[in-house]
């Protein structure tokens, strides 16, 4: 299966280009730029295609994320601190930028002759972010069945979707995934904030996998805090 993989740079999508490069036909890795703050994890998907051994293309959508209004990640709207899971982490939410992301790699995909493109989307995503869910997979396929229809034949690979972080964590490590050299932080800084959700999920990923965290982060025991106060409210 000759494969597309969507990279950010992050945990979940340098583990997925990792596992397609492993087990299938891994042909390049797609990242973009669509005004995030924290727009230096491109740099770590440029180091996990060097790893690899296959190109990088890096997608300037500038121009659609600046009318995404109201973003955390695109906007000058304060990143919150917390479990993921928390009502505040919708401010994150950028309006169907998976949906933008996915049609673009569908395009590329279709032209350069590949049978699928990857996303490492993952249920933990489920709660805050739309184009993450089952239902979002199930239907861009079938849309993307009539985009080319007579075309190409083109598959949306999404092998975390029904899986935690701390299973592809698990998953990573038998790839041996140098995590050291993936970035997550919302924030953006010099290391990782470790009080944003997504430094939250990944700290708490680790913990749950039984396996060692080697990022470095600024407040590296805020997740404990985060993640008792996400159970209590679930109570």
């Amino acid at each position: 299966m000759k494969s597309i993989v969507i990279c950010s740079g992050g945990l979940d999508s340098v583990t997925l280009a990792y596992k397609m490069a492993h087990e299938h036909d891994l042909k390049r890795l797609i990242s973009f730029d669509y005004g995030q703050r924290h727009k230096k994890e491109t740099a770590y998907a440029a180091r996990c295609a060097e790893r690899l051994g296959v190109p990088l293309d890096i997608v300037d959508i500038t121009a659609i994320g600046a009318l995404l209004t109201g973003s955390a990640l695109t906007d000058d709207v304060d990143v919150p601190d917390g479990h993921y899971a928390e009502e505040s982490m919708k401010s994150t939410v950028v309006p169907n930028r998976n949906a933008i992301m996915l049609t673009i790699a569908f395009g590329a995909a279709a032209a350069q002759n590949c049978d699928c493109v990857a996303t490492a989307v993952h249920g933990g995503d489920h709660f805050i972010y739309p184009d993450c869910r089952p239902d979002f997979i199930d239907s861009f396929n079938k849309m993307q069945a009539h985009a080319l229809d007579g075309y190409a034949d083109v598959e949306l690979y999404a092998p975390f979707v029904h899986i935690p972080k701390d299973a592809i964590v698990t998953q990573g490590m038998k790839l041996n995934v140098p995590y050291e050299d993936t970035w997550s932080c919302y924030k953006g800084g010099e290391i990782h904030c470790g009080r944003c959700g997504t430094c939250v999920e990944r700290r708490e990923a680790f913990h749950l996998a039984g396996e060692t965290d080697p990022t470095k982060y600024a407040d590296p025991d805020f997740w404990i805090k985060a993640r008792e106060n996400h159970q209590a409210e679930k109570v």
